[in-house]
């Protein structure tokens, strides 16, 4: 079964690489991808959301739901599975950008993004900024298979993850709310 997933992540990789890869797209796709470096693009926009009365519970959402999603995927799973990058598993197969971490499943940046998106929409005031959030994920997601750097099952796992982390990050957001609401005002 593994062996089979494997094969069929390879071809659609190297069908990308041969198909859709091209001088347009490729400074475009890399760009994109470097801005989830480390999550910044999404750590700034959830930042920036904090800033905002109607946007701050969607922030606090995404950007704990980030963190959640930071610790299964960073610290735990990709340590322990340790599946090789593309690069090194396809032979001849040439990534875009430099990738120093050499675990690859899940994808983090697909996770990081997700985690965002769906703590983002999950509390997001406004349907366009929870679309935008979204399509912002999947983007993501289809850059890091865009520059080589992922396997499919690898972002389809990252996206998964990140999705769970984002509805557990909007949860406690909304269970923290709660409680701070519920307390007794002092009187003034």
């Amino acid at each position: 079964m593994l062996e089979m997933i494997q094969g069929a992540d390879q071809q659609v990789l190297v069908w990308i690489a041969e198909h859709i890869r091209g001088p347009v797209l490729d400074p475009i796709m890399k760009l994109y991808t470097q801005l989830g470096d480390t999550g910044m693009l999404f750590i700034v926009l959830g930042v920036v959301m904090l800033c905002f009365r109607s946007t701050r519970k969607a922030g606090a959402s995404a950007l704990c739901a980030m963190l959640i999603g930071l610790v299964v995927v960073n610290f735990t799973i990709k340590p322990l599975v340790a599946r090789e990058r593309p690069w090194l598993a396809i032979e001849g197969f040439v990534n875009l950008v430099d990738e120093h971490d050499p675990n690859s499943f899940p994808s983090g940046h697909t996770n990081a993004a997700f985690a965002f998106a769906i703590g983002a929409w999950a509390a997001g005031p406004k349907r366009w900024m929870k679309i935008a959030a979204i399509c912002a994920a999947v983007l993501m997601g289809l850059s890091r298979l865009y520059v080589g750097v992922h396997f499919p099952s690898d972002v389809l796992a990252g996206a998964a993850i990140g999705s769970l982390c984002g509805l557990l990050g909007a949860w406690i957001v909304k269970m923290a709310y709660e409680r701070i609401q519920s307390r007794p005002q002092a009187p003034g």
